[in-house]
């Protein structure tokens, strides 16, 4: 069996929660556009001022910052800043042999702390709530870098 297949559980246990990363993250650029459309507002350049069928009443106003819409920026910035270090740390820590239950756990946990941090996000909550689920994703990724560092030596 090799490492890096969907035969190996712990390689699919990873595909897994990086795909659901991957599509969580996909799904903030769509949210941020349905924001902007429903609210008209929050665009970003000049030309969105344009008279289109999306928005037939162009306004100068619908470039100032909507908070509606920069929620949902700030949650995919954060979402692009975190994800690519789980899904180094996460393909490195396969090839480390982990015990599948203890895979699971770190990969299915990172993921739900990205969801969690999200509705904090989304839902404005204090930021201790969202810092405590970004802390939980974030010692994964440490914990498993160090275990593939470990290995490596």
């Amino acid at each position: 069996m090799q490492q890096l297949s969907f035969e190996n559980p712990v390689f699919a246990a990873f595909a897994i929660s990086a795909a659901i990363m991957g599509l969580k993250a996909v799904a903030m650029s769509w949210l941020t556009v349905i924001q902007m459309m429903r609210f008209s507002s929050g665009f970003r350049s000049p030309e969105d001022l344009k008279r289109t069928p999306f928005n037939p009443s162009p306004d100068p106003k619908q470039l100032q910052p909507d908070e509606r819409v920069e929620r949902i920026r700030r949650i995919q910035l954060n979402d692009l800043e975190n994800l690519p270090f789980f899904f180094m740390a996460g393909a490195l820590y396969v090839l480390t042999d982990p015990p599948l239950v203890q895979a699971q756990w770190l990969y299915y946990g990172y993921a739900a702390s990205r969801l969690l941090h999200f509705a904090a996000y989304f839902t404005a909550q204090i930021h201790e709530v969202r810092a405590t689920f970004w802390t939980v994703g974030s010692l994964i990724i440490v914990y498993m870098a160090v275990v593939a560092l470990l290995h490596a030596f």
